[in-house]
């Protein structure tokens, strides 16, 4: 990818109302993300009748709502994704969901998705690794929780089923919302990628948007990051979540990032050319000097402007004869 691919998450911050999800993906776009973000899935296909809940969802939502309630409500049917993704491509942004179930793998093919996102909970999940392996798209593995070898395993499964190593790219991410900075390890992000040769970026779950700009600056190819019209909504994820204005300001930062990370030449830029005259020297006679007279340490001198005879060439102008005569400060 030629610069960041930034994902809007928008998740489950729709809170089951399509109305609301069309208002993120005006948010997204608006700010610039490349790619606005949902979750396709069956609660039945997800989660069972008993499953507790995670404690950042317990401290977000009706602490007495099992995990299957809470997300049953925020299921998104075929007519809602068909409307979606067309709502998408009236605002020029590419719409993505993160599958969470065979069925929902389906559903997101036959919609005709080209990249697949995994989330960190599927990792270990070989049935779905293969089957969304087989469909040859380009994918998305976030790798929340894994070490090396777990994420070893799921590479190899996905590429044997049938999807190029190019094609995949590995997010480093914590599954914590929030994130707490001593667990963002995000020096990590470069051991994934140089352990497997292949391209890398992070989800991030941390509060605030510091970390995805430094990721960016060490090399992220994708930043994924979730965002909300507003932090104090019900609902899992919004706490955690950035509101618009912050998301516009981290797109903006990343994409200034990218426009000073450069192309790695050190040469001097066409913005400080002018200043090569005004702040270097050049050798510069420190008294009065007769044509004639011999070239010394005490009579010449180096001091700006820079437009004269480079003081690197101080040992071979040394010990010549002067051409002609020279008052103070003249250019040698």
């Amino acid at each position: 990818m030629s610069k960041v691919f930034i994902i809007a998450e928008a998740g489950v911050n729709h809170n089951g109302d399509i109305e609301l999800a069309k208002r993120l993906i005006d948010v997204a776009s608006q700010a610039g993300a490349d790619a606005v973000k949902f979750q396709t899935f069956k609660a039945e296909k997800l989660v069972s009748k008993n499953a507790q809940k995670a404690d950042y969802q317990k401290q977000t939502t009706n602490n007495s709502e099992s995990q299957f309630d809470m997300i049953k409500k925020l299921e998104l049917d075929l007519d809602t994704h068909k409307e979606l993704m067309a709502y998408c491509k009236t605002q020029n942004i590419l719409f993505l969901s993160t599958p969470f179930d065979h069925d929902s793998i389906e559903l997101l093919g036959d919609l005709g998705l080209e990249i697949f996102k995994i989330p960190s909970g599927e990792i270990t999940n070989l049935p779905y690794l293969r089957h969304i392996g087989k469909l040859g798209k380009k994918v998305i593995l976030s790798t929340g929780m894994a070490d090396l070898g777990e994420i070893e395993d799921a590479l190899n499964i996905l590429i044997e089923a049938g999807t190029l190593k190019e094609d995949i790219t590995l997010l480093h991410a914590n599954t914590m919302y929030p994130t707490p900075m001593e667990d963002v390890n995000l020096k990590a992000m470069l051991t994934i990628g140089n352990s497997f040769d292949i391209a890398y970026g992070y989800s991030d779950h941390t509060l605030g948007i510091e970390v995805d700009i430094a990721a960016v600056a060490m090399g992220a190819s994708v930043i994924e990051k979730h965002f909300t019209l507003d932090k104090t909504m019900d609902g899992p994820d919004h706490k955690a979540s950035l509101e618009p204005q912050e998301l516009q300001a981290m797109v903006k930062a990343i994409r200034n990032i990218e426009i000073a990370l450069g192309n790695s030449v050190k040469k001097a830029s066409k913005s400080e050319l002018p200043n090569m005259r005004i702040a270097r020297k050049s050798i510069v006679a420190s008294c009065h000097i007769q044509k004639g007279d011999i070239l010394s340490e005490k009579n010449m001198t180096v001091k700006r402007p820079g437009d004269g005879i480079s003081p690197m060439r101080w040992d071979e102008i040394l010990g010549s004869v002067a051409t002609k005569d020279y008052k103070e400060d003249d250019l040698i």
